[in-house]
């Protein structure tokens, strides 16, 4: 067809060499104007103008294709919005304990079994400890003896109950070994010695009442027998007597100056006597010493081994520090031998349910083995890594929803209790530990997979959109009869409708939270993230952006370079 144009027109097609040799004469003539600086400019401007109109072209031909991009149309509503951070976890015990023993021996108690429940300080095992139990008694008469040689060395007490009659010594004294620091009396109670006719007296036994009459004043006290003397004695006047002791109640102003005579079943005394106290012993110093104190003062009362004067230690009385020496090693050998002791009876550290038991009575244990195995089981916990994107979300106190596969259909809730600040980086991205508490149930056992849902933020009521709707700068198109388009922000948009620029709040995985720049009874209009975004209008501005124009060659010939000199 090419040969008839060819023969009514009166041309010829023109071969290969010619077409060539064109070619390379519109090249040659380009070099020849870009050599000219002069002309070189208009020849950029020229090529620039061509550039521009093929864009403007092919913007119009994309605007084309934008308007007859099929939008999905929805009005802004009202709705309860939860976002979420998800997570995955094995639940373990608020606390476990394994119990190992520091003793070696036999097995004579182990009253538990799996799956007891145990508290703090429950006996689960008892080892024999016969040894130790000797080791014990021994420590402890080691320590009664130290405890007397240090109080007879460091301190002079009252032998029996009474009164400091006198002291005889003062604070800063050097007393020596055996000297009297003080005397006490017993004058709770007085005994009276006088001689009764042996004939009378024979019929007299111990126990017996008696009336004890005070000289001078005659007062009258009811006393009792204390001791009948087997013997006779002789007195003036060839007398036969023998002498009774009687013991009469001090009411508190008896003294051993006062004399009294007795009467016994109507027989009365040969004689008058001095009443007694019925001990007065003085108080001396087992060793030589200072007296660093006195503790009671001359006529207080004391009672039996109650300390009177205190000896300091120092190098006047070695007896005193080398007593104090010795009573301290007993009290750290007792001491060492009482903790030996309990490290036979071994007991429950924490509350909680014996999961495994490996030792029974009977069965001899070595130091330091595994016996039983408790799970504090108040409450479970679990630990979630959460993305460094999302970490700064997480909160102590959020709540988080639970599910397990072995707990098929139920939501069980937990509490974040620790966010923890040391990450885990792993092939660039850094992770944080999470714990979670859960208190609820007894469905949920240690050891269970669990997936979390951490609720990072809740609204009951937000204005939203789907969350596709929200395009790159936060904008959103709305329809043209939107009141919100009046908003509009400047830009190209499809016919019949306006972008307006928005601030978002939180988002799920289907809607986002429109804090402002929308209203209620506007109408938003996007592509659905299953449909095509070829032609979207979005699409279409990042091409327009990113200039990209066909490479039509430039004035250097098919390689696309500048004119070569």
């Amino acid at each position: 067809m090419n040969k008839e144009l060819q023969e009514k027109t009166g041309t010829q097609e023109p071969d290969a060499a010619s077409v060539k040799k064109k070619r390379f004469g519109v090249i040659r003539k380009l070099k020849e104007l870009w050599k000219n600086k002069k002309r070189r400019k208009w020849i950029v401007l020229a090529v620039i103008a061509v550039i521009m109109a093929v864009l403007a072209l092919r913007s119009c031909g994309s605007k084309q294709a934008a308007v007859q991009t099929a939008y999905t149309e929805e009005p802004t509503a009202y709705r309860s919005i939860t976002q979420t951070l998800s997570g995955s976890g094995t639940l373990q015990p608020a606390n476990s304990y394994v119990v190992t023993t520091l003793k070696q021996g036999e097995i004579l108690r182990a009253d538990f079994e799996e799956g007891d429940t145990v508290t703090t300080d429950t006996v689960l095992y008892e080892l024999d400890s016969s040894d130790v139990a000797s080791n014990l008694e021994k420590a402890q008469l080691s320590l009664d003896q130290a405890q007397r040689s240090y109080e007879k060395a460091a301190y002079a007490q009252a032998p029996v109950a009474g009164v400091v009659a006198s002291l005889n010594v003062r604070a800063g004294d050097n007393v020596q070994a055996g000297q009297t620091v003080a005397t006490v009396r017993d004058n709770s109670t007085m005994t009276l010695k006088v001689p009764f006719a042996s004939d009378d007296a024979a019929g007299f036994s111990v126990g017996q009442s008696a009336a004890v009459t005070l000289d001078n004043s005659f007062e009258t006290l009811t006393g009792k027998v204390t001791m009948v003397s087997a013997a006779d004695t002789v007195l003036t006047g060839n007398r036969i007597v023998r002498y009774v002791t009687i013991s009469v109640s001090n009411p508190g102003g008896l003294t051993d100056t006062q004399a009294a005579t007795a009467t016994i079943n109507n027989c009365g005394s040969s004689e008058s006597a001095t009443l007694q106290y019925k001990a007065a012993v003085e108080v001396t110093a087992s060793a030589g010493g200072t007296v660093s104190a006195i503790n009671v003062k001359e006529g207080g009362k004391v009672s039996a081994g109650q300390a009177i004067v205190t000896f300091s230690s120092n190098a006047q009385n070695d007896q005193v520090q080398s007593a104090s020496d010795n009573l301290r090693s007993a009290e750290l050998t007792m001491k060492t031998t009482q903790d030996q002791m309990e490290e036979y009876t071994i007991k429950s550290p924490i509350d909680g349910k014996v999961v495994s038991k490996v030792y029974k009575a009977g069965d001899r244990v070595e130091t330091g083995k595994a016996m039983c195995t408790i799970y504090d089981l108040s409450y479970l916990e679990m630990i979630i890594n959460i993305d460094e994107l999302d970490v700064t979300k997480v909160k102590v106190g959020q709540t988080v929803e639970l599910t397990a596969d072995a707990v098929s259909g139920k939501t069980f809730t937990g509490t974040i209790t620790k966010v923890s600040v040391a990450g885990t980086t792993n092939n660039g991205t850094t992770s944080y530990p999470v714990t979670v508490r859960v208190d609820q149930g007894t469905e949920l056992w240690p050891g269970m997979n669990v997936n979390a849902k951490i609720i990072v933020a809740k609204s009951d009521n937000a204005l939203s959109i789907p969350s596709g709707a929200v395009e790159r700068g936060n904008k959103v198109l709305v329809t043209a009869d939107s009141p919100s388009a009046s908003k509009a922000v400047e830009g190209a948009a499809p016919k019949g409708y306006a972008y307006v620029e928005v601030q978002t709040g939180i988002s799920d995985n289907d809607y986002i939270e429109i804090i402002s720049g929308l209203q209620d009874g506007d109408t938003i209009a996007y592509i659905p993230p299953t449909a095509s975004t070829t032609n979207s209008y979005e699409q279409m501005m990042r091409e327009e952006m990113q200039g990209e124009p066909e490479n039509d060659g430039g004035p250097g010939g098919e390689s696309g370079g500048g004119p070569q000199g």
